[in-house]
C-alpha cells in the first residue's frame, strides 16, 4: 500500500513523559527512531502533551485523538505546535474546516456504515475489533471506499499480527500499542523489524532491501543494504547497522571509529527502499570525503568551515574577532544585509545573499547552534497556522517610509452560516434511564472556556504593565479597550457629582428598594457577639469578627447597564464596615460611567471609582496606582479574563490579595414536574439563556409525558423569538439540555452532581426538596420565585460560583467582607491543665523551644 508516512503504521504511546517508557514494549529512542506516534489527548494531559510537542515537533510526526477536548482553542493550538494531524468528532468537522487535511474525523466500532463519515482529508476507526461479525463487511466497503489516509485503532488486546492483516485488506493503517510491539523478538510482542519487512518489496533473492543512509540536513551519505535482524539491531543500538552482502551485519565504524547515531528509519511511497537517517561522527565514506557521493557542498559545507575556523583561528585575527565581538558580527549582517536590499541583476542578488548566510551562519556557530537547530526551527514554522503581523518595525520602517501609525485593514472574517430566523429554538433532550452516568456528565458539561495558557499569555502582561507603569498603564488600556480616549483620569473619587447621578424617579425607587432588602438580609448575617468557649477549666479559647479594611468590588460595565452587581457587592461591604470601598467598572466610550453604578456607589459610601475593567482593573487594586487604593480583597463577576486575572493576583504573594471565588458564565437548572407551568419554566430558562451565548441552561424533567414536555418546549420557542437578544438565546440553547427522569431524588442527585449556579424548584413540595440539596449557589423555591428576583431586588445576593465550584464555594455574603480572630486566654491553673499535653506533643514533634515556653512557667508557678 502506498502512503505518504515515512512506515506503514502509527505508534501509540502513553502521555509523555512516559512516551515509551514501559517495562515493555519499545522503549522512548525506539519510538523516537519510527518517529510516527499517536496521543490520546485528555483535558488532564492536555499541558504535557503540549509542552511535549512544542520541544518535539519536527522530531516526530505526532496524531492526536482529541475529541475529549471541548475547547476548540485548545485543538487549534496542538494544529499551529506542529500536530500532523488530529482527529476531531464528525460533528465537529466544520468548525476546522479551514485547516484543511490537518482534521479528520474519528468513529468507533467496525461497524460499515461508519465508512459514511469518512472525508477527503481521511477517518479514524478506533476500537476496531477484527472478532466483530460485522468485520468482513466493514473490510470489503472499505476496500471499494478507497479511503485516503485511512486509520485503525484496535481494541485492548487484540492479536496485533492479525490486526495488521486485516487493516491492510481494508487499505488502512494500523496504529499499533507501543506495548505491543518490540524491537526484537520476545514472546507475545511483535517485532517491529518483522512488521517493516512484511511490508517492503525486495526484488533481489536474499530478501535484503536498499537503504538510502543521509545526515540530519538530508544529504544523502551512501546506499547500502538491509535486513529484518541488522533493522532490529540498529533499532536496539540506536547506531547504524547494515546488513553486508559478504560479511553478515556491519556496524558502521567499528573499526574506523566513524560511528552513527540512528536518528530516524523510514520506508519509501512505494515500500521499496529504507532510508536511515544518522548523526555521523567523522566520515560515511572510505575515501577522503564526507560521503560515497561527494563532499559537501552549500550551506552544510559552511558551517563544517565555519566550525573549523572558529577552533583554529589565530587569537586575534578578523576571523576569530568575527566570533568573539558581537558589535562587529552585528554591523556585519546589517551591512550584508542593506546590499541584498540594494542588489539589482541576479548575480548581484545571488552573491550578496550568499554574503549575508555566510554572516548569519557565523553567528548562529558562534551561539553555538547547529544548522540542524535552524532547519528544525523552519520546519516549525512550515507548520504553523496562526500568523503574525508582518509590518515592518520601527527604525527600519522609518527609513523606508512606511507608516507605522496606521492599523493594517483587517482581514475579512470567514463568513459563517446564520441560523434561520424562523428556525425552531430546541434544547437537546437526554433521557438518564438510558445513558451511562459519564456519558449523562459529558452531556452536562459546561461550554468550554479558552485554554489556561491562551488567557494567561493575553493577561500576564496586561498585569505586569499596571504593576509597573501604574495610571499611565491603566489609562492606556481604557482607551485601548473602552475607546474611553477623552479620559485623562483612571479614577473618579468621592464625593461624586450630583450631575452624574441623574435618574428617573422609577429607578431610584427600585434601587432603594432593592438597597433596603439586600442591606437587611446581610445585616441579619452578623455575629451577635464573639464566640467564647472553656475548653477546660482555666482555658477560654475565643473567636470575633473583624471587616476586611479594603476592599475592590468587580462590576462589569461598558455598554450594560449593571447597578444589580454593584448592589450585591456594595452593600455587604457597608454592612460588614470595611472602611475602603473601591468600585472599578469600564466606562462608555464618552468617558462616562453609568449613572445607576454612580448612584450606588454613593449610596454604599465608595470612596471611588476605578474607570477600567478587565485584567488591568483587577491588577490596579491588586497592586494600587497613584490613583487607585491597593486592596486586601477583590469581588465581582467578570468574563473568563477577569476571573484569570484575579486567580493570578490571588497567587501572588507581592499582591497580598484574596478574592471571592473563580466564576464563568451564567447558568440556571430548572427542575420541573407535572404540576409546573410551562410558561414559568420556560421564562426561567431563557433568564439565563439571554446573558450570553456561553451560559448554560439545563432542565431536569421529572416523569413528564411527551406532550408535557412538548408544552414547555412550544413556551421556549415562542418566548424566545419574542426577545430582543434572540440570537444570543439561540447560542446559549445550542449547548442547553433537558434531562428526563423518574423521581425527585434522580432529579436532585443530578443537580448536586452539576452543581449550578442557580437552582430553581417548580415541583410539589418545593420546600421540602429543599433537604436534599447539597450543592448550589442560590435556589428558588416554588412556581412564584422566579430567579430574577435574587438578581435584583428579594436581598439574597446574586453573585454566586458558576462552573461546577458550587461544590467547594459560597455565594458572596456577609462573611466575604470580614476575617474572622480566634483568641485564647489561659489562667495559671488552665495552664496547669493543659501544658502537660502541649509539652509532650512539643517533644514528639521535636520542637524543644515549644516545649520549654510551657516548661518555664511551670517552674516560675511551682517556685512561687
Amino acid at each position: 500500500m502506498e502512503s505518504t508516512l515515512p512506515l506503514p503504521f502509527l505508534i501509540s504511546v502513553n502521555v509523555p513523559p512516559g512516551l515509551g517508557g514501559e517495562k515493555e514494549g519499545l522503549n522512548r529512542e525506539e519510538v523516537s527512531c519510527l518517529g510516527t506516534v499517536f496521543f490520546t489527548v485528555k483535558p488532564q494531559t492536555y499541558e504535557k502533551i503540549f509542552r511535549f510537542l512544542g520541544r518535539h515537533n519536527t522530531e516526530f510526526q505526532p496524531f492526536f485523538d482529541v475529541t475529549q477536548l471541548e475547547s476548540r482553542d485548545d485543538i487549534v493550538a496542538l494544529i499551529d505546535a506542529g500536530a500532523r494531524k488530529v482527529f476531531v468528532r464528525p460533528e465537529q468537522l466544520p468548525d476546522f474546516a479551514e485547516f484543511g487535511s490537518r482534521v479528520a474525523p474519528v468513529v468507533s466500532g467496525a461497524n460499515p456504515a461508519q465508512l459514511a463519515s469518512a472525508t477527503e482529508h481521511g477517518l479514524l476507526v478506533s476500537d476496531f475489533d477484527i472478532t466483530a461479525a460485522e468485520t468482513a463487511q466493514f473490510v470489503e466497503e472499505a476496500k471499494a471506499k478507497k479511503i485516503a489516509s485511512f486509520f485503525v485503532k484496535p481494541v485492548a488486546g487484540a492479536d496485533l499480527e492479525k490486526f495488521i492483516g486485516v487493516a491492510a485488506q481494508a487499505g488502512a493503517i494500523p496504529i499499533l500499542p507501543s506495548t505491543g510491539v518490540t524491537s526484537k523478538e520476545q514472546a507475545g510482542k511483535l517485532a517491529v523489524p518483522k512488521i517493516l519487512a512484511a511490508s517492503w518489496k525486495s526484488d533481489r533473492a536474499d530478501g535484503l532491501i536498499p537503504t538510502v543512509v543521509v545526515d540530519e540536513h538530508d544529504t544523502a551519505l551512501g546506499l547500502v543494504y538491509s535486513s529484518e535482524e541488522s533493522v532490529g539491531e540498529a533499532l536496539r543500538t540506536q547506531t547504524g547497522v547494515y546488513q553486508s552482502r559478504k560479511r553478515g551485519l556491519w556496524y558502521k565504524g567499528a573499526s574506523s571509529g566513524d560511528t552513527q547515531e540512528l536518528i530516524r528509519i523510514s520506508l519509501d511511497c512505494d515500500n521499496d527502499a529504507l532510508k536511515f537517517v544518522v548523526r555521523q561522527k567523522g566520515r560515511f565514506c572510505h575515501l577522503e570525503q564526507s560521503g560515497c557521493f561527494g563532499d559537501l557542498k552549500g550551506i552544510k559545507k559552511l558551517e563544517q568551515t565555519l566550525v573549523s575556523r572558529k577552533q583554529s583561528a589565530p587569537q586575534g585575527s578578523y576571523t576569530a574577532r568575527l566570533f568573539s565581538d558581537e558589535k562587529l558580527l552585528r554591523a556585519k549582517i546589517m551591512e550584508e544585509a542593506e546590499e541584498l536590499c540594494d542588489a539589482k541583476t541576479a548575480e548581484e542578488v545571488a552573491f550578496e545573499a550568499a554574503d549575508l548566510i555566510y554572516f548569519a551562519m557565523t553567528r548562529v556557530v558562534a551561539a553555538g547552534v547547529s544548522l540542524a537547530d535552524v532547519e528544525k526551527s523552519l520546519d516549525a514554522k512550515s507548520f504553523k497556522v496562526k500568523r503574525r503581523q508582518g509590518d515592518a518595525k520601527g527604525k527600519w520602517a522609518e527609513k523606508e517610509g512606511i507608516n507605522t501609525n496606521g492599523a493594517a485593514p483587517p482581514a475579512p472574517a470567514p463568513v459563517k452560516e446564520e441560523p434561520k430566523k424562523d428556525e425552531r429554538i430546541l434544547m437537546k433532550v437526554l433521557d438518564a434511564g438510558e445513558v451511562t452516568t459519564q456519558e449523562l456528565d459529558a452531556a452536562l458539561k459546561r461550554p468550554s472556556q479558552k485554554s489556561a495558557d491562551a488567557i494567561m499569555k493575553i493577561i500576564v502582561p496586561i498585569i505586569d504593565d499596571v504593576r509597573k507603569n501604574g495610571d499611565k498603564a491603566l489609562l492606556s488600556y481604557t482607551h485601548k479597550f473602552e475607546r474611553a480616549t477623552s479620559l485623562t483620569s483612571p479614577v473618579l473619587k468621592a464625593p461624586f457629582p450630583e450631575s452624574m447621578m441623574q435618574l428617573p424617579e422609577e429607578t431610584i425607587k427600585a434601587i432603594d428598594v432593592s438597597f433596603e432588602n439586600i442591606r437587611k438580609f446581610h445585616a441579619a448575617q452578623k455575629d451577635e457577639k464573639p464566640l467564647q468557649v472553656e475548653t477546660m477549666p482555666g482555658v477560654v479559647c475565643s473567636r470575633f469578627s473583624r471587616p476586611i479594611e479594603a476592599v475592590g468590588l468587580y462590576v462589569p460595565g461598558g455598554t450594560a447597564v449593571l447597578p444589580s452587581t454593584a448592589l450585591m457587592l456594595g452593600v455587604p461591604a457597608m454592612v460588614a464596615g470595611c472602611q475602603k470601598i473601591v468600585i472599578a467598572s469600564p466606562p462608555r466610550s464618552d468617558g462616562s460611567i453609568t449613572p445607576e453604578i454612580v448612584y450606588v456607589a454613593h449610596k454604599v459610601g465608595a470612596e471611588s471609582i476605578v474607570l477600567a475593567g478587565g485584567a488591568q482593573a483587577v491588577a490596579a487594586m491588586a497592586y494600587g496606582t497613584e490613583s487607585v487604593t491597593k486592596v486586601d480583597k477583590i469581588l465581582g463577576p467578570g468574563n473568563q479574563f477577569v476571573t484569570a486575572a484575579k486567580m493570578y493576583v490571588s497567587n501572588d504573594t507581592n499582591a497580598g490579595v484574596g478574592i471571592d471565588m473563580p466564576a464563568g458564565p451564567s447558568e440556571v437548572l430548572v427542575v420541573a414536574d407535572k404540576d409546573a407551568n410551562p410558561a414559568f419554566v420556560a421564562s426561567d430558562l431563557l433568564s439565563q439563556a439571554e446573558h450570553g451565548v456561553d451560559s448554560q441552561v439545563i432542565l431536569i424533567a421529572i416523569d413528564l409525558t411527551d406532550a408535557e414536555l412538548t408544552a414547555i418546549e412550544d413556551e421556549v420557542h415562542n418566548q424566545a423569538m419574542a426577545l430582543p437578544r434572540v440570537d444570543i438565546v439561540r447560542g446559549s440553547i445550542a449547548h442547553s439540555l433537558t434531562v428526563k427522569v423518574k423521581t425527585v431524588e434522580e432529579a436532585m442527585e443530578i443537580s448536586n452532581r452539576y452543581a449550578p449556579e442557580h437552582l430553581i424548584l417548580q415541583i410539589k413540595d418545593a420546600e421540602k426538596a429543599v433537604e436534599k440539596v447539597m450543592n448550589a449557589g442560590s435556589v428558588f423555591i416554588g412556581e412564584w420565585t422566579p430567579e430574577s428576583v435574587g438578581d435584583y431586588s428579594a436581598g439574597v445576593n446574586h453573585s454566586l460560583p458558576t462552573y461546577g465550584f458550587a461544590k467547594q464555594y459560597s455565594g458572596v455574603n456577609l462573611a466575604s467582607f470580614v476575617k474572622h480572630i480566634t483568641s485564647s486566654n489561659l489562667t495559671a491553673e488552665g495552664l496547669r491543665n493543659v501544658g502537660g499535653a502541649v509539652m509532650q506533643l512539643a517533644k514528639v514533634e521535636e520542637l524543644e523551644a515549644h516545649r520549654r515556653a510551657v516548661e518555664i512557667r511551670l517552674e516560675h508557678m511551682n517556685k512561687a
